[in-house]
Parts: C-alpha cells; sequence; structure tokens
C-alpha cells in the first residue's frame, strides 16, 4: 500500500506531457518585440556606465580634483614669470587649461573598455541582438557626461579667481560644445587601443606617452609666438592648438572660423578612422 501511495503522489507531481509541435505554434502565433533601435541599445550602455559612477563616486576625483589642481597650480605658479601677473595670464590659460585637463582625461575611456574585456562582460554582450557598436558608443555617451561637469568645475572655479569671458554665456557654451564634440571623437582611439592591449596599464602607458606631448607641444599655456621659428609651425597646426584656438576665441568674443572648422574636420577624422578600427576589432575578438 505504502508503494503504491508513493506511486501515486510521484505520478501526480511528475509533468505533463508536452506536445512539441503544438508549443511550437503557440510561441510562434504571437508577435515578435520589435529589436531596440541603434540609440536606444548605446543609450541603454550609456546609462549602464553612469550607474559605475553612482555606484563608485570616486571615479569622478580625477574631475574634481585634477582639474582644480591644474587651474591653481599653472595660475599662481607660473603666471607672474610668463604673463607678469595672475590676471592676465588666467584669461589667456583657462580656456587652454580647460582643454588641457578634459583632453587628458579621455584616456579612461580605453581603460574601462579593457577591463570589461577581460572580465568577459563584452563576450555576453556580443551575444545580444543589438547594435554591434552600442557598448562602444554607450562607453563615449557616459563619458560626455564627465567632460561636461570637468569643464563646468573648470570654468566655475576660473569664475572665482577673477576670469571673466568676453564672448558671454553664448560664446562659452559653443566653445565647451566644440570641446565636447572633440574630446567625444578623439576617445575612439582609446577605445581602439583598449580593445587590442592587453591590459589597463598598457593602455595608461601608451595614452600618456601620446597626450603628454601632444598637449604640452601646444600653445595650452604660452603663445606660439615666443617659441623658436621652426616650432612655430608645427605647434600651431596641431589638433590641440586648433581646439584651443577655436574654444578661446569663443570664450573671448572672437571667434576663429577657421580654428573651429579645423577642428570639426580632426573630429570627423577621429571617428572615421578610429570609430572603424575599434569596430571591426570588436568584432573580431
Amino acid at each position: 500500500m505504502a508503494i503504491t501511495d508513493t506511486q501515486t503522489r510521484t505520478d501526480a507531481e511528475a509533468p505533463a506531457p508536452v506536445e512539441k509541435e503544438r508549443l511550437r505554434r503557440l510561441l510562434a502565433a504571437g508577435e515578435r518585440p520589435a529589436p531596440p533601435s541603434a540609440f536606444a541599445s548605446a543609450r541603454a550602455f550609456a546609462w549602464r556606465s553612469m550607474l559605475k559612477i553612482k555606484h563608485v563616486p570616486e571615479q569622478l576625483s580625477d574631475i574634481l580634483i585634477f582639474p582644480i589642481m591644474m587651474l591653481l597650480m599653472f595660475t599662481y605658479l607660473f603666471g607672474g614669470a610668463i604673463a607678469g601677473g595672475t590676471g592676465d595670464y588666467l584669461q589667456f590659460l583657462l580656456p587652454g587649461i580647460m582643454v588641457m585637463s578634459i583632453v587628458m582625461t579621455t584616456m579612461y575611456t580605453g581603460m574601462s573598455v579593457n577591463i570589461d574585456i577581460h572580465k568577459g562582460v563584452s563576450d555576453r554582450f556580443r551575444t545580444l541582438p543589438i547594435w554591434r557598436a552600442a557598448p562602444m558608443v554607450g562607453y563615449l555617451l557616459a563619458d560626455v557626461f564627465r567632460y561636461a561637469a570637468a569643464g563646468a568645475i573648470m570654468f566655475g572655479t576660473g569664475m572665482v579667481m577673477g576670469y571673466r569671458p568676453d564672448g558671454g554665456a553664448d560664446g562659452v557654451l559653443l566653445g565647451v560644445a566644440l570641446l565636447l564634440v572633440f574630446c567625444f571623437s578623439f576617445s575612439w582611439l582609446w577605445t581602439w587601443l583598449g580593445l587590442i592591449t592587453r591590459s589597463e596599464k598598457t593602455v595608461m602607458s601608451i595614452s600618456m606617452s601620446i597626450l603628454f606631448p601632444l598637449t604640452f607641444l601646444s600653445n595650452v599655456m604660452v603663445d606660439p609666438s615666443t617659441m623658436p621659428g621652426w616650432l612655430q609651425p608645427v605647434v600651431e597646426n596641431t589638433p590641440i592648438s586648433q581646439l584651443v584656438d577655436g574654444v578661446r576665441g569663443l570664450f573671448d568674443g572672437t571667434a576663429d572660423s577657421g580654428a573651429i572648422v579645423t577642428t570639426l574636420i580632426w573630429s570627423a577624422g577621429f571617428i572615421l578612422v578610429f570609430g572603424t578600427l575599434t569596430v571591426r576589432a570588436y568584432n573580431r575578438r
């Protein structure tokens, strides 16, 4: 009797047989949801990167401390020697040091990409039915927030120190917009490096070896006319110098259309070249 009761309970608890064909027809009868658009996918990954900042706010230390430190140090240590006074030098320096500080923070994009790849997170992303470049674009969109925050903090500090933009609010907003467009485009270089290098330390070392000469060999801190004659055309035509001329002109109310157009051309070139290389490297991994 005990055996019979056990068999009865087992038979009652056993799952009912499934008719595969019937189940397939039921599933096929429903309308499939539309796949997410490219913008929706990139926005989702951008929000994912923003949540990282929410849970690890220490990531913002580079945009909270570094820009202010750079502005204070160069203004009060070198202002008197270079321009004869900190006030005049601050008017010249702030747009350039803003460009320098924000451009140097772009390398963290490549480090984030490299970390996700070696943790296996990117392998999961590639299995999703989404636009393949969405994770990369998401990184960059989230970093635009970092760049804007760093710019706002540095500009606010400069205003407290005595900086006054002759271009008004419109000039400042246009200058910051030009800077954000360039940084978004320039960051594609670091996403590509993050994909092809073996560790985040390698990404950092290569990034610094590129960024230091590129930012210091520019018109960020001094006028190129004070440099040797053979060096002036080199400094004046680097992408950072053109960006500084564009931002500085917009801030001062003397917009340099040539520098602005050249900066936009450089930005388009970075996206075209390194965006293509990034997508190819991402698909091949």
